[in-house]
């Protein structure tokens, strides 16, 4: 198969996300998704999740939280939204 651009990539993630996340946690993986094709697959690393948090909340966890729920659940939506950049289309 082609290897496929960061953009590319988003572009189909964002199909799954709409279907498996709701409305509050599609936008915080927009936001991510932005920084993945801006910067990298660095801004996937579990380490980048509580400066991302900070960045799109203006250095609040705690509204990150009342917006995404407990950190345990924004971990697993930050984890388990990234299959669906790299798994195969169809």
């Amino acid at each position: 198969m082609p290897p496929l651009t960061r953009d590319e990539r988003a572009g189909r993630a964002k199909v799954a996300i709409s279907r498996h996340f709701n409305s509050k946690q599609q936008a915080f993986l927009d936001f991510v998704l932005a920084h993945y094709v801006g910067v990298g697959v660095d801004e996937l690393d579990q380490e980048k999740l509580t400066p991302l948090l900070r960045l799109r909340y203006r250095n609040s966890i705690a509204d990150a939280i009342a917006d995404l729920g407990r950190p345990e659940e924004i971990n697993k939506v930050f984890v388990g939204f990234q299959k669906y950049l790299y798994q195969p289309a169809g």
